[in-house]
């Protein structure tokens, strides 16, 4: 029953927006002593998950979230953000761009924000599925070795 629960917490880890598998995979290899591999694959499907549903619905939650002042200014704040820290490389390097943004391991980068880039930047649906999972893979390889390491 223990291991389950370490499971179903590293699926919950790997698909909230702050940890998403940079604290998934060190939780499951170095707190819940699961096997790396598990950790590797479930984290990476995880975080993924959201993706698909982020990209659909994205537009209609800035609809809603538009309606509230206290609401409408994080949006404003949070998408001019990511709007002027993207901006030029994505208009210039597009799929490339987004998936180094989605692999760097650091804090507000990673398969979240990296749909709202795509949102943001109206990139295409699929190509923005495609580079936002080689996205996490490749931040996935990062994290998992350096945990390895470290442990």
């Amino acid at each position: 029953m223990n291991q389950l629960y370490e499971v179903l917490m590293v699926m919950l880890l790997a698909m909230m927006p702050i940890s998403e598998l940079r604290g998934a995979i060190p939780y499951g290899i170095l707190v819940a002593k699961l096997d790396p591999l598990l950790v590797f694959v479930l984290s990476v499907i995880f975080n993924f998950l959201p993706v698909p549903f982020l990209l659909i619905f994205l537009h209609k939650i800035e609809e809603i979230a538009m309606r509230w002042e206290p609401t409408k200014k994080f949006i404003e704040k949070y998408f001019g953000r990511v709007r002027r820290r993207a901006s030029k490389k994505v208009e210039i390097y597009e799929e490339i761009a987004l998936i180094l943004f989605v692999a760097t391991p650091l804090p507000m980068t990673g398969a979240w924000t990296g749909s709202v880039i795509a949102y943001l930047f109206d990139l295409d649906f699929k190509k923005s599925l495609l580079t936002i999972f080689l996205g996490i893979l490749i931040a996935g390889v990062i994290v998992i070795t350096i945990t390895l390491f470290f442990s």
